[in-house]
Protein backbone atom coordinates (compact mmCIF):
# COMPACT_ATOMS: atom_id res chain seq x y z
CA UNK A 1 0.00 0.00 0.00
CA UNK A 2 2.84 2.40 0.85
CA UNK A 3 4.25 2.16 -2.66
CA UNK A 4 0.77 2.51 -4.26
CA UNK A 5 0.31 6.05 -2.31
CA UNK A 6 3.58 7.27 -3.25
CA UNK A 7 3.25 6.37 -6.93
CA UNK A 8 -0.09 8.19 -6.64
CA UNK A 9 0.98 11.40 -4.97
CA UNK A 10 3.42 11.17 -7.58
CA UNK A 11 0.57 11.12 -10.14
CA UNK A 12 -1.27 13.70 -9.13
CA UNK A 13 1.30 15.49 -8.06
CA UNK A 14 3.33 15.77 -11.78
CA UNK A 15 0.21 15.23 -13.46
CA UNK A 16 -2.62 16.66 -11.89
CA UNK A 17 -1.07 19.99 -12.89
CA UNK A 18 -2.10 19.62 -16.71
CA UNK A 19 -5.58 19.52 -16.05
CA UNK A 20 -5.83 23.38 -16.02
CA UNK A 21 -3.41 26.11 -16.47
CA UNK A 22 -1.36 27.80 -13.72
CA UNK A 23 -3.31 30.84 -14.18
CA UNK A 24 -6.50 29.00 -13.61
CA UNK A 25 -6.46 27.75 -10.69
CA UNK A 26 -4.76 28.00 -7.50
CA UNK A 27 -1.38 26.42 -6.61
CA UNK A 28 -1.86 23.90 -3.47
CA UNK A 29 -0.38 25.27 -0.52
CA UNK A 30 0.23 23.86 2.92
CA UNK A 31 -0.51 26.41 4.91
CA UNK A 32 -3.18 25.48 7.52
CA UNK A 33 -5.79 28.27 6.15
CA UNK A 34 -6.54 27.38 2.34
CA UNK A 35 -7.18 30.10 -0.13
CA UNK A 36 -9.68 30.12 -2.77
CA UNK A 37 -11.30 26.62 -1.77
CA UNK A 38 -14.99 27.93 -1.08
CA UNK A 39 -17.34 25.07 -1.39
CA UNK A 40 -18.48 21.65 -2.92
CA UNK A 41 -17.91 21.19 -6.98
CA UNK A 42 -20.53 22.25 -9.04
CA UNK A 43 -20.99 22.16 -13.22
CA UNK A 44 -20.02 25.82 -14.66
CA UNK A 45 -22.77 28.17 -15.07
CA UNK A 46 -22.35 28.47 -18.85
CA UNK A 47 -22.68 24.67 -19.51
CA UNK A 48 -25.48 24.91 -21.13
CA UNK A 49 -23.58 27.10 -23.96
CA UNK A 50 -20.63 24.03 -24.39
CA UNK A 51 -20.26 22.70 -27.55
CA UNK A 52 -17.77 20.17 -26.84
CA UNK A 53 -14.60 19.77 -28.99
CA UNK A 54 -13.17 16.40 -28.09
CA UNK A 55 -9.33 15.03 -29.02
CA UNK A 56 -7.69 11.99 -29.03
CA UNK A 57 -4.90 10.27 -27.31
CA UNK A 58 -1.91 13.04 -28.07
CA UNK A 59 -4.04 15.17 -30.35
CA UNK A 60 -3.26 19.00 -30.16
CA UNK A 61 -5.98 21.04 -30.32
CA UNK A 62 -5.14 24.23 -33.29
CA UNK A 63 -4.64 27.35 -31.48
CA UNK A 64 -7.61 28.72 -33.30
CA UNK A 65 -10.15 26.95 -30.63
CA UNK A 66 -8.87 29.13 -28.33
CA UNK A 67 -11.08 32.26 -29.56
CA UNK A 68 -14.02 30.02 -28.28
CA UNK A 69 -16.37 31.57 -25.69
CA UNK A 70 -17.01 29.54 -24.16
CA UNK A 71 -14.24 27.14 -24.58
CA UNK A 72 -14.92 22.72 -23.72
CA UNK A 73 -13.06 20.37 -24.55
CA UNK A 74 -12.61 16.66 -24.13
CA UNK A 75 -9.16 15.10 -24.01
CA UNK A 76 -8.48 11.08 -24.08
CA UNK A 77 -5.65 10.41 -21.78
CA UNK A 78 -6.23 6.35 -21.37
CA UNK A 79 -2.33 6.06 -23.31
CA UNK A 80 -0.20 7.66 -20.54
CA UNK A 81 2.32 3.93 -21.18
CA UNK A 82 5.92 4.09 -21.08
CA UNK A 83 6.46 1.27 -23.57
CA UNK A 84 4.99 1.99 -26.49
CA UNK A 85 5.67 6.09 -25.99
CA UNK A 86 2.05 7.02 -25.22
CA UNK A 87 3.94 8.78 -22.08
CA UNK A 88 5.63 10.93 -24.44
CA UNK A 89 3.04 11.96 -26.60
CA UNK A 90 1.00 12.79 -23.84
CA UNK A 91 3.96 15.49 -22.99
CA UNK A 92 4.26 16.67 -26.35
CA UNK A 93 0.49 17.45 -26.29
CA UNK A 94 0.66 19.45 -23.49
CA UNK A 95 1.83 22.87 -23.76
CA UNK A 96 -0.25 23.19 -26.68
CA UNK A 97 -3.70 22.32 -24.63
CA UNK A 98 -1.97 24.77 -22.01
CA UNK A 99 -1.77 27.82 -24.50
CA UNK A 100 -5.23 27.17 -25.67
CA UNK A 101 -6.47 26.72 -21.89
CA UNK A 102 -4.60 29.65 -20.95
CA UNK A 103 -6.21 32.00 -23.57
CA UNK A 104 -9.76 31.29 -22.64
CA UNK A 105 -12.01 33.60 -20.30
CA UNK A 106 -14.56 30.89 -19.81
CA UNK A 107 -12.94 26.92 -20.02
CA UNK A 108 -14.72 23.57 -19.41
CA UNK A 109 -11.83 20.41 -19.80
CA UNK A 110 -13.23 17.11 -19.08
CA UNK A 111 -10.51 14.18 -19.19
CA UNK A 112 -9.83 10.28 -18.63
CA UNK A 113 -6.44 9.24 -17.37
CA UNK A 114 -4.63 6.09 -17.14
CA UNK A 115 -1.18 5.91 -16.25
CA UNK A 116 0.58 2.71 -16.82
CA UNK A 117 4.32 1.86 -17.16
CA UNK A 118 3.32 -1.20 -19.95
CA UNK A 119 0.29 -1.86 -22.06
CA UNK A 120 -0.02 -5.33 -20.37
CA UNK A 121 0.36 -3.82 -17.14
CA UNK A 122 -2.44 -2.67 -14.74
CA UNK A 123 -2.69 1.03 -14.37
CA UNK A 124 -1.14 3.09 -11.77
CA UNK A 125 -4.02 4.77 -11.48
CA UNK A 126 -7.21 6.04 -13.33
CA UNK A 127 -9.82 8.86 -13.02
CA UNK A 128 -12.05 11.05 -14.55
CA UNK A 129 -10.97 14.61 -14.03
CA UNK A 130 -13.75 17.56 -14.73
CA UNK A 131 -12.30 21.25 -14.50
CA UNK A 132 -13.41 24.65 -15.30
CA UNK A 133 -12.91 28.18 -14.41
CA UNK A 134 -14.98 31.49 -15.18
CA UNK A 135 -12.51 34.37 -15.30
CA UNK A 136 -15.89 36.91 -15.88
CA UNK A 137 -16.95 35.84 -12.28
CA UNK A 138 -14.29 34.97 -10.44
CA UNK A 139 -15.10 31.15 -10.59
CA UNK A 140 -13.76 27.97 -10.60
CA UNK A 141 -14.42 24.12 -9.78
CA UNK A 142 -12.24 20.91 -10.21
CA UNK A 143 -13.58 17.21 -9.71
CA UNK A 144 -12.13 13.60 -9.47
CA UNK A 145 -14.55 10.81 -10.16
CA UNK A 146 -13.96 7.01 -10.38
CA UNK A 147 -10.25 6.27 -9.02
CA UNK A 148 -8.60 3.08 -8.95
CA UNK A 149 -5.22 2.47 -8.27
CA UNK A 150 -3.78 -0.71 -9.16
CA UNK A 151 -6.81 -1.60 -10.84
CA UNK A 152 -9.02 -1.36 -7.57
CA UNK A 153 -11.26 0.82 -6.90
CA UNK A 154 -10.71 3.22 -3.67
CA UNK A 155 -12.59 6.28 -1.77
CA UNK A 156 -11.64 9.69 -2.18
CA UNK A 157 -10.37 9.35 1.77
CA UNK A 158 -7.10 7.13 -0.19
CA UNK A 159 -6.68 9.87 -2.40
CA UNK A 160 -7.18 12.52 0.00
CA UNK A 161 -4.15 10.99 2.23
CA UNK A 162 -2.39 10.39 -1.16
CA UNK A 163 -1.87 13.84 -1.62
CA UNK A 164 -1.83 15.00 1.91
CA UNK A 165 2.91 15.20 2.02
CA UNK A 166 1.60 17.18 -0.72
CA UNK A 167 -0.76 19.60 0.30
CA UNK A 168 -2.51 18.91 4.12
CA UNK A 169 -4.86 21.74 2.95
CA UNK A 170 -5.89 20.59 -0.41
CA UNK A 171 -6.41 16.78 1.65
CA UNK A 172 -8.47 18.62 3.71
CA UNK A 173 -10.60 19.90 1.34
CA UNK A 174 -10.76 16.45 -0.63
CA UNK A 175 -12.46 14.65 2.42
CA UNK A 176 -14.71 17.51 3.40
CA UNK A 177 -16.37 17.51 -0.04
CA UNK A 178 -16.12 13.81 -0.93
CA UNK A 179 -18.64 13.06 -3.56
CA UNK A 180 -18.90 9.41 -2.62
CA UNK A 181 -17.33 6.73 -2.50
CA UNK A 182 -14.90 6.86 -5.33
CA UNK A 183 -14.81 11.17 -5.74
CA UNK A 184 -15.06 14.13 -4.85
CA UNK A 185 -15.13 17.95 -6.01
CA UNK A 186 -14.11 21.37 -4.97
CA UNK A 187 -15.22 24.59 -6.10
CA UNK A 188 -12.28 27.31 -6.26
CA UNK A 189 -11.80 30.62 -6.38
CA UNK A 190 -8.98 31.44 -9.23
CA UNK A 191 -6.61 34.05 -9.01
CA UNK A 192 -6.57 37.50 -10.59
CA UNK A 193 -7.19 37.26 -14.60
CA UNK A 194 -3.90 37.96 -16.69
CA UNK A 195 -5.97 38.98 -20.12
CA UNK A 196 -8.74 41.08 -20.28
CA UNK A 197 -12.34 39.33 -19.78
CA UNK A 198 -15.37 41.49 -19.59
CA UNK A 199 -18.01 39.86 -17.13
CA UNK A 200 -20.84 38.77 -18.74
CA UNK A 201 -24.56 37.37 -17.74
CA UNK A 202 -24.24 33.98 -15.94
Amino acid sequence: MRRTLLLLSLTLSALGCATAPASALPTPDPAPAPVGLVGPYAAPPFASQCQFLRYGEGEQPPLGVAGKDPLCVEYAKRDITVDNGGAARFLLAEPSRFAVAGQACRYWQVDHWSVQVDRADTAVVTWDGSYWFDRTQGTAGARLRNLAVDGQPVGIATAAEAVRPVSAALADQLLRYAGGPSGGGLALTPPPATLACPRVAS
